[in-house]
């Protein structure tokens, strides 16, 4: 049994308290309290180690940190799990298209695709410049794949747009308004294509019935192959970070 005294409140305002658990190393854990939560729930996220505990209204402080500790074990092996995030920088390797490309600088006027690898130009803004460069390379394959697939299905989009969002790969509106996450351009081109597919199918079908999935299996056949990757890979996308 851990020590209560291991646990201790560091900072506490009307949204979420904080508190540190101490040992090697020490967790800091964020505590919010929800109306709508029916148990306490821990979760670490697999992107940034985040630790937060989320539990209902009334439940004291006490018994959330009872719950805590008991978790503990469980607590630090998730964490110590947690990959670090990659920077885009000279000397890294970052995915495009689902390959595994270095960065590489090279006498040229701005980022250039070659060999397998990105050619950067020796000005020190190389994040910013990758993240143009893939940002545009993602419009340019979502519009292509979104295009074709609209044929398919003989539908129109309204518009088609770019984000960095970590809980969704696209989505599409009820006006028919399509959105992607950029970094869809790492990973391999096939999914980034059956994540077209799916937001397109969803001009036909606003839903995730049996009749949208049977849309997305007739468009795009080897479906579940990617749902699968994203799964197990996507978080290494959203781990490269572009700082400069």
């Amino acid at each position: 049994m851990v020590s209560k005294t291991l646990v201790r409140l560091i900072d506490r305002n009307a949204e979420m308290d904080r508190y540190v658990l101490d040992g090697e190393p020490s967790v800091t854990v964020f505590m919010r309290r929800s109306t709508r939560a029916r148990r306490m729930v821990l979760r670490v996220s697999r992107l940034d180690g985040r630790v937060s505990l989320t539990i209902p209204r009334g439940v004291k402080d006490k018994e959330a940190l009872a719950f805590l500790q008991e978790r503990e074990s469980w607590l630090r092996k998730h964490v110590s799990a947690v990959q670090p995030t990659i920077l885009a920088s000279v000397g890294a390797e970052i995915l495009f298209q689902g390959v595994s490309s270095p960065i590489i600088n090279a006498d040229v006027a701005r980022v250039a695709y070659q060999d397998g690898m990105f050619q950067v130009p020796y000005n020190g803004r190389t994040g910013a410049q990758i993240q143009a460069y893939l940002k545009l390379a993602a419009r340019d394959a979502l519009a292509q794949a979104s295009d074709h697939y609209a044929g398919v299905i003989g539908r129109g989009y309204r518009r088609l747009s770019l984000r960095d969002t970590r809980s969704r790969w696209g989505s599409c509106s009820s006006q028919g308004a399509l959105m992607y996450s950029w970094r869809l351009i790492m990973a391999p081109p096939e999914v980034l294509s059956y994540v077209a597919a799916h937001e397109v199918a969803h001009l036909v079908e606003m839903n995730h019935g049996p009749q949208f999935w049977q849309i997305v299996a007739d468009i795009f056949p080897d479906y579940q192959d990617c749902r699968k990757w994203l799964r197990d890979n996507g978080e290494q996308l959203h781990r490269v970070t572009f700082d400069t």
